[in-house]
């Protein structure tokens, strides 16, 4: 390795740790925020929560690490082309695209420790993240529930208690709960406690709940309006009444049906794969399990027409098969025979809406472990990108410093990820293929990555001449403006 070589790595490798560090530790106070209400007023100590933002940090370096890279490259770039330190490497016989050789190769150290984080470390942490959570609420219950206001449990329930006692704060005062029969339905129940006490068990993912002295409050839902303008409820009171939580439902790591849902980042791409194989095999049971359901349920339209069509086998053995079946129905079978067919059609429709609607269901569950898959390579690969897409911008640019670096690096990096989080939400919705989805950032910024490259290795700047696609046009209006002006002439001479 040559002193230039030295010297431009080492530029490289300043610039990007400190910009690294700054922006993880950004990102990382913003993600906190999210779980401020988890960790402020709960009496936690600091290895609990050091260990929890320890454990949420890693998820924050594949946005960090390519953004760091490319502002990175960006600032030394455009620093050395800013202070003539290129000019003068040029004169010496070391070109742009020699200049980059051993950053192309730390770049790409880069991205094989991104790929390697991403599949070794992110789903460990996420693992024990979503662990040191549910452990926090079994070890210390109160901290889901917090004194003078609602918490939600799960979707369809929320607590609130008026004061918290005892060592863990397991014993409670002025205890109301509110339960609705769906999600985005109105509250159906009221329950109302004097006291209650949490209880949990390390062995199970359940936090039990005894409320003492109360009363429990439903609404009644009468057939009849008249009576339903009376808001009719009932109302019955209790010595002692016992509730079962989810743990899972309160850190918010589950959906109803206890699935944890983001299991994906758990699992690195060999657990992945043998995953996805699992469930694309299961669902391909499931399509051969309703195909011959639906063909079960349309045996009885077929077992109703074999009836008349034996019975008049006899008379009609002469007579010329017809294409029409009604004429070998008989009259009084014809309205049996209707009734069977349109309950049959009517079966098999809604049978094929539910089975559509949870196929849907379970393809969006394997596309998401595909984005899971896919997404460890892309962390990779776009360390790459935003190398060749900033360092020779910089070099063209000629601009280092935090000035317009920051401005390109930001709107480089919104397009990025705007892309790729809609191109996500569609492959999860199974609107495009996955690996699409995923890549639709890179997809995107590559052309400009190799666009950029090519001009600055070449000289040729940043301005891009358009003439062989402008002229064209121009001459057209050219001729049209000149034939319109002749025949103006030609019309003002005949006058």
């Amino acid at each position: 390795m040559k002193i230039i070589d030295k010297y431009l790595l080492k530029s490289f490798l300043i610039t990007f740790t400190t910009v690294f560090v700054i922006l993880f530790f950004i990102f990382v106070l913003q993600s906190i925020w999210l779980f401020i209400a988890e960790l402020a007023g709960k009496d936690l100590d600091f290895v609990t929560i050091f260990k929890f933002i320890f454990y949420y940090s890693p998820i924050m370096v594949p946005l960090v690490l390519p953004l760091s890279i490319l502002l990175a490259s960006i600032m030394t770039f455009g620093s050395f082309a800013e202070n003539y330190e290129f000019a003068a490497m040029k004169s010496g016989g070391i070109s742009l695209r020699r200049a980059m050789k051993f950053l192309i190769i730390c770049t790409v150290v880069f991205s094989a420790v991104a790929f390697l984080f991403a599949n070794n470390i992110i789903p460990e942490a996420q693992y024990r993240f979503v662990n040191l959570r549910k452990n926090i609420l079994q070890t210390k219950p109160a901290m889901a529930i917090g004194e003078g206001q609602f918490n939600k449990i799960g979707l369809t329930t929320t607590i609130k208690v008026d004061k918290k006692s005892g060592e863990n704060g397991e014993f409670l005062e002025g205890i109301t709960m509110h339960m609705k029969k769906g999600e985005f339905g109105p509250i159906s129940t009221v329950i109302k406690a004097k006291n209650g006490v949490l209880k949990s068990d390390e062995t199970t993912n359940l936090l039990q709940l005894d409320l003492l002295d109360g009363n429990y409050y439903e609404d009644i839902q009468s057939q009849k309006m008249e009576e339903r303008e009376k808001l009719p409820f009932a109302k019955s009171s209790f010595k002692k009444y016992t509730i079962n939580i989810d743990l899972a439902k309160l850190n918010g790591t589950t959906d109803e049906g206890g699935e944890i849902i983001n299991a994906y980042n758990m699992l690195n791409m060999s657990e992945l794969k043998y995953t996805i194989d699992s469930l694309q095999l299961n669902y391909n049971k499931d399509v051969v399990s309703y195909s011959e359901n639906i063909d079960k349920t349309s045996q009885s339209l077929t077992d109703a027409l074999q009836v008349p069509m034996v019975s008049n086998s006899v008379t009609q053995i002469n007579e010329k098969p017809s294409n029409d079946l009604l004429k070998i129905i008989p009259q009084e079978k014809k309205a049996t025979i209707f009734e069977v067919a349109k309950s049959n059609i009517s079966n098999t429709i809604f049978s094929l809406d539910g089975y559509t609607t949870d196929l849907e269901m379970k393809k969006n569950y394997i596309n998401d472990y595909w984005i899971g898959y896919y997404d460890k390579i892309l962390v990779a690969y776009s360390c790459l990108l935003m190398f060749f897409i900033g360092a020779p911008l910089g070099a063209i640019i000629r601009k280092g410093g935090l000035g317009l670096p920051i401005v390109f690096a930001v709107l480089i990096f919104i397009v990025f990820n705007f892309a790729n989080t809609f191109g996500k939400k569609l492959a999860g919705q199974d609107a495009l293929h996955p690996f699409i989805g995923v890549a639709a950032g890179a997809l995107i910024l590559t052309p400009f990555a190799i666009l950029f490259t090519y001009r600055a290795t070449n000289d040729m700047g940043l301005t891009i001449d358009l003439d062989w696609l402008i002229n064209p046009i121009k001459n057209i209006f050219i001729k049209l403006t000149n034939n319109k002006q002749q025949s103006s002439n030609t019309q003002n001479n005949e006058q």
